[in-house]
């Protein structure tokens, strides 16, 4: 069982950098997969970056790759997702979720999720 809690979100002017941090607890952390998800009115919910247990590998969605960085720390049980360079198109609830395996960009492979923190970008 993980339970996770995501913060840092908040108002930001375009081209500013926001870091979201996701507080997991439960000792299977670090055998779990991680991502963010973002979800804005009106749209479905969509991948945005994931991490492997180790840290090792990292995969993005193309619309923030070279823009957000995801990371993790296991002595800390914490995730985190900088972003830079934020536009309007990047104004959602973001999640953290933890996943046992699948597929990094599917949110059905998730098994455990955050409650999300709001993210505003103003132009």
């Amino acid at each position: 069982q993980v339970q996770l809690v995501d913060s840092g979100g908040g108002l930001v002017q375009a081209g500013g950098s926001l870091r979201l941090s996701c507080a997991a607890s439960g000792r299977a952390f670090s055998s779990h997969s991680m991502g963010w998800f973002r979800q804005a009115p009106g749209k479905e919910r969509e991948f945005v970056a994931a991490i492997s247990w180790s840290g090792a590998r990292t995969y993005y969605a193309d619309s923030v790759k070279g823009r957000f960085t995801i990371s993790r720390d296991n002595a800390k049980n914490k995730v985190y997702l900088q972003m830079n360079s934020l536009n309007p198109e990047d104004a959602a609830v973001y999640y953290c979720a933890a996943s046992r395996g699948g597929t990094y960009y599917d949110s059905l492979s998730y098994d455990y999720w955050g409650q999300g923190t709001q993210v505003t970008v103003s132009s």
